[in-house]
């Protein structure tokens, strides 16, 4: 869907340098830049190569703006935001025509919205309902009671267990289990054996959360476990029961999260971190990839980067690397 540069000013808050009827009709990166694609440098030191590309267009901050490029500019202070809002209006998301494939099971006391869509062999459940334009994906499984919201995309294959809640616009790929039992169980000490705690709770997501694909996210065992709006989730990321996950987070591939965890707003948690039971992550916080929270931790510090097992501020963990290294030294040299 090819649009001016003209227009993707105006829809990203930009200001046009140069022709601003020019048509762009892609985003690519500089080195695969072809005519009519847009795209994006975050400093001045890539200015000259993407100038030098084929592109017909470049998103840069004002470090741009008295450059003398033959090439059309979008200027604007945060670049990598403006280049994925013209993204979005060049390619928007798949509209699908409201129906309900004949081989889908949709239980009578379900409540259906007329502009929704539900594919192949997908179930849904009795009193369940389906928002506004939601997309249900083939053999997707939509649980008794389940409320999904207006505007979200189930890819094929999703999992939603009874006492869920999703709010508008979210996203869940394929493969993801939502509202599934916690890992709760109580062991008698008399015979060893291992009796399942109630897994009774709900599971609540907000608005514009995006769940990556073969994540699982259980449901809370009394109470409910509570995704915040705005939050994004990697592929194949575990989230506990009881965990109360705050807005606008970001948690990467592989992390593991422990029940009963509290992890506030605007947190940025890397790639396989573990997180202990009860932990509490305070807003802000950055964890590095590979990190452990511990059991009970409290970690708090708003924009300090955590890394290391046990976590801890990134500039303490270096000089406690370096002292390892230079006492590795020492013992080589006397050895």
């Amino acid at each position: 869907m090819s649009q001016t540069l003209q227009a993707l000013a105006e829809f990203t808050a930009a200001r046009t340098v140069g022709d601003g009827n020019l048509e762009v009709t892609g985003v690519a990166s500089i080195r695969n830049a072809r005519p009519g694609d847009l795209v994006f440098v975050e400093s001045e030191k890539h200015l000259a190569e993407a100038i030098a590309s084929q592109a017909t267009a470049i998103v840069a901050g004002e470090f741009a703006a008295s450059s003398h490029s033959d090439k059309a500019l979008l200027i604007h202070s945060q670049p990598r935001l403006t280049f994925a809002r013209a993204a979005a209006l060049l390619f928007p998301p798949k509209v699908y025509p409201p129906a309900i494939h004949p081989s889908a099971m949709v239980h009578p006391s379900a409540k259906v919205a007329p502009t929704a869509s539900i594919d192949t062999h997908a179930v849904v459940e009795s009193r369940a309902v389906i928002g506004e334009r939601t997309h249900i994906g083939a053999g997707g499984y939509v649980g008794e009671g389940v409320v999904i919201g207006d505007d979200c995309e189930l890819y094929p294959r999703v999992v939603i267990y009874p006492g869920t809640t999703l709010g508008r616009r979210v996203i869940v790929h394929s493969g993801a289990v939502l509202g599934s039992d916690g890992f709760g169980f109580v062991r008698d000490e008399v015979f060893g054996r291992y009796q399942k705690f109630p897994q009774i709770g709900q599971l609540v997501i907000g608005d514009y959360v995006e769940i990556g694909a073969n994540c699982t996210i259980d449901r809370g065992a009394l109470e409910a476990t509570v995704i915040g709006s705005g939050t994004k989730l990697d592929n194949m990321v575990h989230i506990g029961h009881n965990n109360k996950v705050g807005a606008n987070v970001v948690i990467a591939a592989q992390t593991g999260i422990s029940g009963s965890c509290e992890i506030a707003d605007s947190v940025v948690v890397g790639g396989q971190v573990g997180i202990g039971d009860h932990a509490k992550i305070e807003e802000g916080v950055l964890l590095g990839s590979g990190s452990g929270v511990l059991s009970h931790k409290i970690v708090r510090g708003k924009g300090i980067v955590f890394w290391g097992r046990p976590a801890r501020p990134l500039n303490q963990y270096l000089k406690e690397l370096a002292a390892l290294a230079r006492l590795g030294r020492r013992q080589n040299n006397e050895g």
